[in-house]
């Protein structure tokens, strides 16, 4: 038995795809949301933790790295995506994301996905190649990304710094980058700019 973790926010679809995979003979499944992801995959031990890539309450990227280990007991980790995101894609792989499910496909290819992940093979819908396509010509680093997707959401500079345990010049020399690399006029138009390309 493949023993999943399925990740989302959103209750009903959660509970309906939840409820649709443990039909699945050879799969056990247990759900969650964001918010007590890390401590079910603890205390679950999951196979695989499939994720959905964007929460409900936050453009910042989901905590990946709570729910996998790059060791060969820690669950693997597949992600549910869109091709519209590029910035997302990217920092899954980062995060050592196995497999990219897109979220417009079947519950079967769902299925597949899991069972390739599990057995340690890399799964990645065909439909994505676009979207790996414009992350792999994305100027900003991982760590540019999370400090931008902080600043969409309003958050200050003291803020951004706290949040990812950075200091305020830290954090500024982050956003001047961001502006340069991204061609914008100000930290306003830099958020344009990559919220326009699907970076955050």
């Amino acid at each position: 038995m493949i023993r999943v973790l399925l990740v989302h926010d959103v209750c009903l679809v959660r509970s309906v795809l939840a409820e649709w995979l443990r039909h699945v003979s050879d799969l056990t499944v247990f759900d969650a949301e964001w918010r007590g992801a890390s401590g079910s995959a603890r205390s679950l031990r999951p196979d695989v933790c499939a994720a959905d890539l964007e929460r409900v309450d936050s453009h910042e990227m989901p905590p990946l790295g709570d729910l996998c280990g790059r060791g060969t007991t820690d669950p693997r980790l597949l992600v549910l995506a869109t091709a519209r995101r590029p910035g997302l894609l990217r920092r899954a792989f980062d995060a050592g994301a196995l497999g990219y499910v897109d979220k417009e496909g079947s519950p079967e290819r769902l299925v597949s996905a899991i069972r390739r992940v599990a057995a340690g093979e890399r799964f990645v819908d065909d439909s994505l190649g676009f979207g790996f396509l414009r992350a792999a010509r994305m100027p900003l680093t991982s760590r540019e990304l999370s400090v931008l997707s902080l600043a969409a959401e309003g958050a200050s500079i003291a803020e951004i710094a706290g949040s990812l345990h950075l200091s305020n010049g830290t954090v500024r020399n982050y956003m001047a980058a961001i502006t340069r690399k991204t061609g914008a006029r100000n930290r306003v138009d830099a958020i344009r700019i990559s919220q326009g390309e699907g970076w955050v």
